[in-house]
């Protein structure tokens, strides 16, 4: 029945998302989300047995638990896009308890939101969800706006908060992002000492990535380099817009690229455009989660399940949402949550 409600959804994209056979990298190159995962990736990294344990925890919760996939809820929106611009169509969300109450119904991995949300709810349900601190933003007072993230917080009170994972954006391509890259990298030091995982929000700004009324901030090989910068400084855990667009560094004409990148290793099927952006992650020991994207109306169900199964196919381990489910009235929250863990839950989807 599960199934029958993706096909359902997909519509005419069903056979183009789910019969697609991938002919970049192979997907005998891959590490692919398992209930093994920690085993066969991490224990012969440098993590050391606390973060190991914290990785467990997060894929061993929620209706996810055991398969090595991953749903987290995100909801740091009040400082990202302003609290009364993200809340003002559900405003049971100023209040952080129905955050996490939405994380535990939605049967989530974890949740992921501000210092100062998990400060006032910790006590009460660090032990029933794995929290994820959001340890940087980048605020919206500042006029004109700018792509600034900084810090709001330490990863010791992240620690102190009973956190599971901290979570940091650094706006690649940005003016700011050098010094992004040393403080988040110094975070994450910091939070593997303490025995915590890391989620890198892994994002390009730049307003000269826009040309010819195209923005290339999402472009394949743009956001696959920002991974692969990602990984460097050591996330466990890559969150990365879709991929909608390629060539953003032919077509800008900046960096460097090898004609194969867009001849061999990816094509313009978006299951190879997301591959390619897991090759970056070293071809998946770091998983790559996608985000949802913003809620556009009555369409957000369908193209986050088709989001869902490109993800899976290309080799994720999930998908990252908020605004589609909080955005939304609580049940219905509930329910659009659980249609995308479907189709991690679906045999049917495979590897492409």
């Amino acid at each position: 029945m599960a199934f029958q409600h993706i096909l359902d959804l997909l519509g005419n994209r069903a056979d183009d998302l789910l019969q697609h056979e991938s002919k970049t990298f192979d997907k005998s190159l891959l590490h692919l989300p398992s209930p093994d995962f920690i085993d066969q990736v991490f224990l012969e990294t440098n993590r050391n047995p606390q973060v190991l344990r914290s990785l467990a925890a997060m894929r061993n919760h929620g209706r996810l638990a055991g398969t090595g996939y991953l749903s987290i809820l995100p909801i740091d929106q009040g400082i990202e896009h302003t609290a009364g611009a993200s809340f003002a169509k559900n405003p049971m969300y100023f209040d952080p308890e129905n955050i996490v109450k939405l994380a535990l119904e939605g049967g989530s991995n974890a949740v992921a939101t501000t210092f100062g949300n998990l400060a006032m709810v910790s006590r009460k349900y660090a032990h029933k969800i794995p929290l994820i601190v959001k340890i940087n933003h980048n605020e919206l007072l500042t006029y004109p706006t700018k792509y600034n993230q900084i810090m709001f917080g330490s990863v010791e009170d992240a620690w102190n908060l009973g956190a599971t994972a901290v979570g940091a954006t650094i706006y690649f391509g940005s003016e700011e992002s050098s010094r992004q890259i040393i403080e988040v990298s110094q975070a994450f030091e910091r939070a593997h000492e303490l025995g915590m995982a890391t989620i890198l929000w892994c994002y390009t700004r730049n307003n000269d990535f826009k040309k010819d009324s195209i923005n290339y901030e999402a472009a394949t090989d743009i956001t696959g380099q920002a991974n692969h910068i990602g990984v460097t400084i050591q996330a466990d855990i890559i969150k990365q817009k879709m991929p909608d667009v390629n060539g953003g560094f032919t077509k800008i004409n900046f960096s460097k690229n090898d004609p194969l990148m867009y001849s061999q290793l990816t094509s313009e099927h978006p299951i190879d455009m997301c591959r390619y952006q897991l090759a970056n992650c070293y071809m998946g020991r770091a998983g790559l989660i996608n985000s949802g994207g913003e809620s556009k109306g009555p369409g957000d169900l369908a193209d986050s399940v088709a989001n869902a199964v490109i993800n899976k196919r290309a080799g994720g381990t999930g998908l990252i949402l908020g605004r589609r489910a909080f955005q939304r009235p609580f049940a219905e929250g509930v329910e659009f949550l659980h249609s995308i863990q479907d189709v991690y839950l679906a045999p049917e989807v495979t590897i492409a």
